[in-house]
């Protein structure tokens, strides 16, 4: 998809569609007034007989549009402007990006939306209209043969000529967020039988060369010389040996601190000997998705450039029953020699990453990351569209809640009080890797908490919205490529704070 900044007159541009938000107080605001002026009085006309609302995210066509190039219109919902803020402006301009897209080879313009330039600087909604497009209009069916959604040929964002450079800046970092994000829709959304641990490696690997990014990959002989016997037992019922993928960026001086992303990447996820049903296991591809935001992430912070040292961790493996499974009453031993007791094999994503945790420490992590979609019982806290979050370090936490909500993407803490790890305690082992039925979402960052040391450390729980059950007007089903913006976001903070 080509990015263009346009600073001609909006009515002389020609595209298939000429999108324009619109609020929803009546009234116009003077930019509106100007457009409705020019269309002789067709948004006017259209708020009179009630076909435009301006509420959130709703999409009115128009086919027969006076006095301009365009071909079509397409008027979007901005909602109330005084509640107007990042995730429902991209929910806008998603929407829009959905009913466009049905049809391939399209060129889309858009008008800058009528908000304050001081809280939205041309910049910023250049970013986040370009990054809702990008998205938009990319869908799921990666193998039908007749696709419901096709890329745009061209994007073109209407400016003034005073705004251009902004716009362009803005839209670049907008279309790499956007990118970055399909791409991790993108593995999530791919079939088990294509993302395995050495497949995924692979890909890791080849856009890491791409991107001038160092990586290393430790097979399965390395994660025995690395003492990885957690990861390593969770890996054993499956013919697919494991990976653990390590991404080494280096945009700031050797000595500043360094920034770990730490990735669950159960590329398929059968429940091992504690079998899941057909039902629960049928989205199990996704059980990926932390390392496939890991990635997603990385490759935005590197296109980026941005001036910081991040280390990207992937522990990739395949839980799958059979003879040489690991088993329920098994006790391990965890890279930094705490002893695990068993009780399910189906909490494996926590035994993956506690092998990692102790790795990215050992290899010098001044702060860490983890996403995994690691529990059923945050989904039933915090429902389907809200990342859990969890940490040692307020402060820490804190910086990540902020720039999640600067991002628009939802986000709520829970507690790790020290009675939680009461629930975790075993009968003969330091620890059990499940803590029974209450407070599952924490018992089970409790349990992580035991192999980060001392550094501040934050655990997103993505298993609610890394994968979306259904279609919204703004939002394809399936994966859904949540906390890639947060997490470059983070980084960038993290620079700054540095």
């Amino acid at each position: 998809m080509e990015i263009v900044i346009e600073t001609r007159p909006w009515r002389d541009v020609e595209c298939d569609w000429l999108v324009v938000a619109v609020p929803q107080e009546e009234g116009f605001p003077p930019e509106l007034s100007a457009v409705d002026e020019t269309l002789d009085g067709l948004l006017s006309r259209l708020r009179e007989q009630e076909d435009l609302t301006g509420k959130l995210a709703e999409v009115q066509p128009v086919y027969e549009v006076p006095n301009v190039a365009a071909r079509r219109l397409l008027l979007v919902g901005l909602g109330q402007l005084k509640e107007l803020e990042t995730g429902k402006l991209s929910k806008a301009y998603a929407a829009a990006a959905r009913s466009m897209s049905s049809k391939k080879d399209r060129t889309v313009a858009v008008l800058p939306a009528p908000l304050d330039g001081t809280h939205w600087p041309i910049d910023r909604q250049a970013q986040v209209i370009t990054t809702a497009l990008v998205v938009g209009c990319v869908g799921q069916g990666l193998f039908r043969s007749e696709p419901e959604r096709f890329e745009f040929r061209e994007v073109r964002l209407v400016v003034s000529e005073s705004h251009e450079e902004a716009a362009r800046e803005g839209a670049e970092r907008g279309r790499i967020l956007g990118e970055a994000i399909n791409l991790t829709r993108e593995l999530v959304n791919r079939p088990p039988s294509e993302i395995f641990p050495a497949s995924l490696a692979a890909r890791a690997e080849q856009l890491a060369g791409e991107l001038g990014v160092d990586c290393t990959i430790l097979d399965e002989p390395r994660l025995r010389n690395e003492r990885m016997n957690a990861l390593l037992a969770v890996a054993a019922g499956s013919d697919r040996p494991p990976r653990l993928v390590v991404l080494d960026y280096r945009g700031a001086a050797d000595d500043a601190p360094t920034l770990a992303l730490v990735g669950k990447g159960v590329t398929f996820d059968s429940g091992g000997l504690s079998l899941k049903s057909s039902e629960n296991m049928s989205t199990m591809k996704s059980d990926m998705a932390g390392a496939a935001t890991v990635l997603g992430a990385l490759t935005a912070i590197a296109r980026l450039k941005l001036p910081v040292n991040v280390t990207a961790y992937m522990g990739l493996v395949e839980n799958l029953p059979s003879g040489s499974s690991y088993k329920v009453g098994d006790v391990l031993t965890a890279r930094n020699g705490v002893t695990i007791e068993v009780q399910n094999t189906d909490a494996e994503g926590r035994l993956v990453l506690a092998d990692v945790l102790s790795y990215a420490v050992d290899r010098g992590a001044d702060r860490i990351i983890d996403l995994a979609t690691l529990t059923g019982a945050c989904v039933v806290a915090l429902g389907e569209q809200v990342v859990g979050v969890f940490g040692n370090n307020q402060p820490w936490c804190d910086l990540i809640l902020a720039a999640a909500k600067d991002c628009g993407e939802d986000a709520w803490q829970l507690p790790l009080f020290d009675h939680y790890a009461e629930q975790i305690k075993s009968e003969v082992a330091d620890v059990k890797n499940i803590g029974g039925r209450w407070g599952g979402a924490i018992t089970a960052a409790k349990f992580l908490e035991k192999f980060v040391s001392d550094r501040p450390w934050v655990h997103l729980d993505i298993a609610g919205p890394a994968f979306a059950s259904n279609s919204k007007s703004h939002r394809e089903g399936g994966a859904t490529g949540c906390m890639v913006r947060t997490v470059v976001e983070v980084a960038r903070r993290f620079a700054s704070e540095t």
